[in-house]
């Protein structure tokens, strides 16, 4: 993945928040960000992931890493996550809160803890690897 440079808007922040409605259950959201063969399809790179608390994963063909904090079904993911290119030992918190909407879902995502100067670059990502193929992929 290429690394976006920060505007100095953002420079500073480290943290971020999205709210999205997906079109699908809490549960197909779910299964999707923590089955390997599910995330390597609509990321369209290998993913090894362990579904279970303190479980580790590697996700895009190894370039982002971490342990899964809490894992509560079909409701909340929480992630201790980073891209292979930080400094070691450098983690961030990643929150997917999952709530059913009907038939469809919301998610409420907290990304935070990471770099001064990485914003730009991860809420392109966020956007580009994760929510717009992840739509895809359930529709």
């Amino acid at each position: 993945m290429q690394q976006k440079p920060a505007t100095a808007a953002n420079q500073a922040r480290t943290s971020l928040h999205y709210d999205i409605d997906f079109k699908s259950s809490p549960q197909r959201i779910y299964e999707a960000l923590l089955d390997a063969k599910q995330f390597a399809a609509f990321s369209g790179l290998p993913a090894e992931i362990e579904p279970k608390p303190g479980g580790a994963f590697s996700l895009f063909g190894g370039q982002i890493v971490g342990r899964h904090i809490e894992l509560i079904a079909n409701q909340r993911i929480v992630q201790a996550w980073r891209p292979t290119h930080w400094d070691a030992g450098v983690y961030s918190i990643v929150r997917f809160e999952l709530k059913p909407r009907g038939s469809e879902s919301s998610l409420a995502f907290d990304h935070t803890g990471f770099p001064a100067g990485e914003f730009d670059h991860l809420d392109w990502g966020w956007h580009h690897h994760y929510w717009e193929p992840l739509k895809k992929f359930l529709a």
